[in-house]
């Protein structure tokens, strides 16, 4: 006879979950905000995936350990600058938590002074429309205001560990 309540599987170890999660092909972002000081943040993101149509909403996650967590959770708008397959310095630069992430980084303003990185595959543009804690992360859903793209270059990708360019996979 079956148990009503059947015992649950031990949870996997982080080691094995990071593993089996590194699988997953994705994309590489810069995730930018402007301070309330006027202050340049950005990070390497590639927990970002659109969420719905109408209205456009996207979603991204950031741990509750990154020093930048307070300076996106009070910002009105951020951008998701989508990554070039020539862009991966920039990736491993603002993956960095040491050193100057802006020096010699080519932008311009968006909407509410969000930094958009020169040359990106995509911008989207975003009110910080609500976040939540999940676990050890914070959930972002921003409503994307603006987004443009380019189709001239590869993208680059995140895979077990390693950046990809698309030809290379």
């Amino acid at each position: 006879m079956l148990s009503p309540h059947p015992h649950s599987p031990p949870e996997p170890s982080s080691r094995q979950f990071r593993g089996a999660m590194g699988m997953f092909a994705t994309g590489v972002t810069i995730v930018t905000v402007r301070g309330e000081a006027g202050e340049l943040a950005g990070l390497t993101v590639n927990s970002f995936n659109s969420v719905s149509m109408h209205p456009p909403l996207i979603v991204w996650s950031l741990s509750l350990r990154s020093h930048s967590l307070p300076t996106f959770c009070r910002a009105s708008h951020y951008a998701i600058n989508v990554l070039a397959a020539d862009q991966h310095a920039l990736a491993l630069r603002f993956a960095s938590s040491s050193g100057d992430r802006w020096a010699g980084v080519d932008w311009r303003p968006g909407v509410d002074g969000v930094p958009l990185i020169a040359d990106a595959l995509a911008h989207f543009e975003c009110a910080n429309h609500s976040h939540q804690t999940e676990g050890d992360h914070e959930l972002f859903i921003g409503r994307v205001e603006r987004c443009t793209h380019r189709t001239d270059a590869e993208p680059l990708i995140f895979h077990g560990g390693k950046f990809f360019a698309e030809q290379a996979l």
